[in-house]
């Protein structure tokens, strides 16, 4: 049986009538740029992020390029965040001719880890962009509690872990600026790109506002330079009938991720984390997987993980992807090349062996089919199909 790793068209069979319905009523009132949807949905996800203003943008990654230039991020200035995420994370803060600073990423989470970030503090460090990966918030109290001592402005990357909480607060709520995406394939996708920045502060609120509109206010009249950073109303007529099943589809991806729990164990393919997955990656490229037969779940390390991804950790990850592949199983690496090591960023001198445990997660991670669509015969196909490769 084959297995998409993700499959829209499911999706969209259960909500088809009533997104046609919200898409006609864009086309009839021609008003496609910002408008009415726009706010409507501006207004939703601010109420379901729990926070005061939300401010609709063309693109995940231009929800965290125009928050570093509300930010008045720019050349001479560094940005803290890891180097294991989405290239658009580091490559907004090269954009704007600040300095990408690394710190390693907690291995039980894949986030950045707290007890490594105020040694990579400097004089020049203005922000520290924390990274919700796959759906799991980072340790935001001690994150906050360092950046607020160094009065850095902490831009949250929640671009997966859109209704993720923390210690009762959701993901983007935290810190000065939350940014998500709603790539399609996101827990909360639209039919292209889009984009949203959170925010409790009036006045961030207001230079968001003014930026994505080529920093023009009024109209034409510019005292900043901003960018195209506009949300289109199509997108947001999409995203109006989704975000209302949102909590709904999330419920099930937990389901799921537990039910893929319950098949590992049963099929003796789960390795509990010990050693590195506890201490730290201290001795990346000889990790403690090697040669073991078997899968390291997910740990929940936070109050709600959305499973944006399901991500396992396996010896021989790429000899099991050709199996999988083989099986039509789908699957996916993210990410297979930490930030330190990509060419474009050589001229920041890092080199491999850095950030051990960024680089072991890029060599043993796995995403698996998680979606809320996904049907019990499904999730065994892709726990067989492991086992098979395994045992």
């Amino acid at each position: 049986m084959a297995v998409p790793l993700l499959d829209l068209k499911a999706q969209y069979e259960t909500i088809r009538d009533e997104v046609m319905e919200q898409v006609a009523e864009v086309l009839e009132s021609q008003y496609f740029i910002l408008g009415p949807k726009v706010k409507e949905l501006e207004a939703a996800v601010a109420d379901y992020s729990g926070t005061k203003h939300a401010v609709g943008v063309s693109s995940g990654t231009d929800a965290l390029l125009i928050s570093l230039m509300a930010a008045e991020i720019g050349p001479g200035d560094e940005v803290i965040t890891t180097p294991f995420s989405f290239f658009s994370t580091a490559g907004c803060v090269a954009r704007v001719g600040a300095r990408p600073v690394f710190v390693d990423i907690d291995p039980a989470s894949f986030n950045l880890d707290p007890g490594k970030f105020e040694d990579a503090v400097s004089e020049r460090t203005k922000a520290v962009i924390p990274i919700h990966l796959y759906g799991q918030p980072a340790a935001m109290d001690p994150i906050m509690d360092i950046a607020r001592r160094h009065g850095l402005t902490v831009i949250e990357d929640a671009a997966q872990a859109v209704g993720a909480e923390y210690r009762g607060k959701r993901a983007g709520s935290i810190g000065d600026y939350g940014c998500f995406s709603f790539f399609p394939s996101k827990n909360l996708g639209a039919a292209g790109d889009g984009g949203m920045v959170v925010t409790n502060n009036d006045e961030n609120a207001e230079k968001l506002r003014i930026l994505r509109v080529h920093g023009g206010r009024p109209k034409y009249y510019h005292r900043v330079i901003g960018g195209n950073f506009r949300l289109d109303a199509i997108q947001a007529a999409v995203l109006l009938v989704k975000i209302r099943r949102l909590d709904r589809w999330t419920a099930v991806r937990r389901k799921n991720a537990g039910r893929y729990r319950d098949l590992f164990k049963q099929a003796g393919l789960a390795i509990e984390p010990t050693g590195c997955f506890e201490r730290g990656c201290h001795d990346w490229p000889d990790c403690e997987l090697q040669g073991r037969n078997g899968v390291v779940l997910p740990q929940e390390v936070a109050d709600r993980h959305i499973y944006n991804q399901f991500v396992i950790r396996v010896d021989r990850r790429d000899e099991l992807r050709a199996h999988l592949k083989q099986r039509e199983i789908g699957h996916e690496v993210y990410y297979p090349v930490p930030f330190h090591v990509q060419e474009c960023f050589a001229y920041l001198g890092y080199k491999q062996g850095d950030f051990p445990a960024s680089e072991c997660a890029a060599a043993t991670s796995l995403a698996l089919p998680i979606y809320p669509e996904l049907t019990e015969a499904q999730m065994r196909e892709v726990v067989d199909a492991i086992g098979e490769f395994f045992l």
